[in-house]
């Protein structure tokens, strides 16, 4: 069976192929969605992740007649009120780069004492224009005050888990994929899967 995914991430593109491997799915085959970088994308304007999620999913499997997963995610700082959230990707604007979207988050919390945060991500499974599943994966942690390390991607230098007494950025992906927010939400959906989930053939 194929799975095609609705992204051209490297990063959780290699997450969704580790959920893989470990979801005892011998027969799943998962690639990009064909010809994905000449489609143009939907509008992310949802208020929660699940929307965005679901809305890429539904509007990306319009494209093909295979299954389709797209994933959407976030930081959420608590001192910010929950931001950045589903604007994380944009959150020093509209193209913003990692570094910057990073500078801004230390800057906002140049001073503040709270610095607890979680990473959020929702994966939704979609065929032919109809969501099939949507399940969510959190992880908390704090934000540091400088980066750190220089792995991962996104927020991830700035993420700090206590468990492992270290940063995202410092951990290698299968490390980072055993507790990260993504690698819950896609264990989650191929347990759904696994477990007998009508995939709307």
């Amino acid at each position: 069976m194929m799975l095609y995914a609705a992204t051209s991430n490297a990063g959780k593109l290699r997450e969704l192929l580790m959920a893989r491997e470990g979801s005892g799915l011998t027969d799943l085959n998962v690639e990009v969605l064909p010809n994905l970088r000449d489609i143009a994308p939907p509008a992310e304007d949802g208020a929660t992740y699940e929307e965005n999620a679901a809305t890429k999913a539904v509007y990306y499997s319009g494209f093909t007649t295979g299954l389709v997963l797209a994933e959407d995610s976030g930081l959420e700082v608590e001192a910010l009120g929950g931001a950045p959230g589903v604007r994380s990707a944009r959150y020093a604007g509209v193209g913003a780069t990692e570094a910057a979207n990073n500078a801004l988050i230390l800057e906002s919390l140049a001073g503040q004492a709270n610095r607890r945060a979680r990473f959020v991500s929702v994966a939704a499974l979609a065929r032919r224009g109809r969501l099939i599943q949507s399940v969510r994966g959190e992880v908390s942690g704090l934000i540091l005050t400088e980066l750190r390390g220089d792995r991962g991607f996104g927020y991830d230098p700035l993420f700090f888990y206590e468990p492992f007494a270290c940063s995202f950025g410092e951990l290698t992906p299968e490390r980072k994929f055993e507790v990260s927010h993504r690698g819950n939400a896609l264990r989650a959906l191929f347990r759904e899967w696994s477990g007998g989930l009508d995939l709307g053939h």
